[in-house]
């Protein structure tokens, strides 16, 4: 072999190892990319098995809920929240479906602390958090202000516990009650209490709050239209605990009854204080002190009160509800989580008529709809207020409220008659109650 010809030999064998080289590189390089770091690839997807379909997509849908979870009258927001998270509960379990997707619906809660200023903040993070529907508030005075809020958002809201009439007043078409309004409740209470205990004079205080000070002037309406006489009004406020110059400056008028417009955490502490002074009249309140809380806080005091609730009392709600309510909470329910057990499971209800969870489309539904709830028989009029809504009166014995009587259509029915479905048995005229008043403008306060 000559130089030439030993020359090109070791050229080609030299071109041909750095080819080798490189392609060598090149695969090492695309295994790197296709490992990504050490891990192979995924797999893809198997092909769905013929004859099964697909899962529905799920969607998540948000249902606030807003009252007072902490302060005096935290066990009534607590209770009112139990109300929707059991209804929310029971429809995830469901396993409900609208416009071909699979529903979950959420909670949102939010503390309002019963304070009116709290109402639009609470509603405008609802809003920011594009809920579907809420249910609440408790309070009227914090009700008002919010539903405001509401309306401009389209957002539907279910209260299971304001009662003041300017709620559903104010013209919004988003706004709802499943309890009845207080030109019902204070005629009801006002008219038992003529008719059972026929005190000439009766003294009337309230805690000057949307919801006191407006069903202390229902009271006071139908017990002058009754022929009673009323003592000029005295005032405290949701805050007050020492009723003790009003107390006093009351007994030397000596009235025959006192009516109290507020709640049980300001409720308490005045029956408590006006047996200590030796006021040994009927003291009468409206449903935000008619719970047993009021023995707690009133102690013996609290013996032989009388009250009313704008609604069924919480044990003649149906069996399935309670029995759900005491396995999940392992507690009974104190007073309005019936009616907010109900105004989420309308929420539901509506959207699955409308089959739609958009508040536009599901609310003509909502405003049209009728339904059999934990309460009853559940239909709205034009303003959003319960058709027929039921009053009930009870009374405190030996701690705990027992109820006397339901009033409906005006009429009066003895509880234990009602139980037995003997609604139209029994049945007397209540004590003449005037036409209702106009709505009560006061938006300061607290509750209902």
């Amino acid at each position: 072999m000559n130089y030439r010809v030993a020359t090109n030999i070791y050229l080609r064998e030299g071109v041909m190892n750095r080819t080798r080289a490189l392609a060598t590189g090149l695969l090492l390089a695309g295994a790197l990319l296709t490992q990504g770091c050490g891990k192979e690839a995924p797999p893809p997807p198997p092909a769905p098995k013929a004859g099964i379909p697909p899962p529905l997509p799920e969607i998540v849908v948000k249902i606030g809920h807003a009252g007072p979870l902490t302060g005096g009258i935290a066990h009534l927001g607590k209770d009112n929240e139990n109300g929707v998270r059991l209804a929310l509960d029971e429809a995830n379990a469901k396993g409900i479906t609208i416009d071909g997707k699979k529903i979950k619906f959420e909670l949102i809660g939010e503390d309002d602390e019963a304070k009116p200023d709290k109402g639009p903040i609470v509603a405008q993070k609802f809003v920011d958090a594009k809920v579907a529907g809420v249910v609440g508030h408790l309070n009227s005075g914090v009700s008002i202000p919010a539903s405001s809020v509401y309306n401009q958002a389209g957002i539907p809201v279910i209260s299971g516990a304001a009662t003041n009439p300017m709620l559903t007043e104010q013209g919004f078409k988003v706004a709802f009650r499943t309890v009845g309004r207080d030109d019902q409740q204070g005629p009801a209470v006002a008219s038992y209490l003529a008719a059972e205990f026929k005190p000439k004079t009766v003294a009337v205080i309230d805690d000057a709050t949307a919801y006191g000070s407006g069903l202390a002037n229902e009271v006071e309406r139908t017990l002058k239209a009754a022929g009673i006489k009323v003592l000029p009004r005295e005032k405290g406020t949701d805050q007050t605990r020492d009723w003790k110059a009003v107390l006093t400056k009351i007994r030397g008028k000596k009235p025959d009854a006192i009516f109290y417009g507020g709640m049980d955490a300001t409720g308490g502490p005045l029956l408590k204080q006006g047996r200590e002074l030796g006021i040994n009249v009927v003291f009468s309140f409206g449903d935000g002190a008619c719970t047993e809380e009021m023995n707690k806080l009133a102690g013996d005091a609290a013996e032989g009160l009388i009250c009313s609730q704008a609604g069924l009392p919480v044990q003649a709600a149906n069996k399935r509800f309670l029995d759900a309510y005491k396995a999940k909470f392992n507690a009974d329910p104190i007073l309005y989580s019936p009616f907010t057990y109900d105004a989420a499971n309308l929420l539901i209800e509506a959207m699955k008529k409308a089959n739609s969870v958009e508040p536009a489309k599901y609310l003509p539904e909502l405003a049209k709809i009728s339904y059999e709830g934990a309460t009853g028989k559940i239909e709205f009029d034009e303003k959003g207020d319960r058709k027929d809504a039921e009053m009930t009166i009870f009374t405190m014995k030996a701690g705990k409220l027992e109820p006397l009587a339901i009033i409906k259509s005006g009429k009066t029915i003895k509880y234990e008659d009602f139980v037995k479905g003997g609604a139209a048995a029994a049945a007397s005229p209540a004590a003449p109650a005037p036409a209702a008043a106009a709505p009560v403008e006061d938006k300061k306060g607290d509750k209902k």
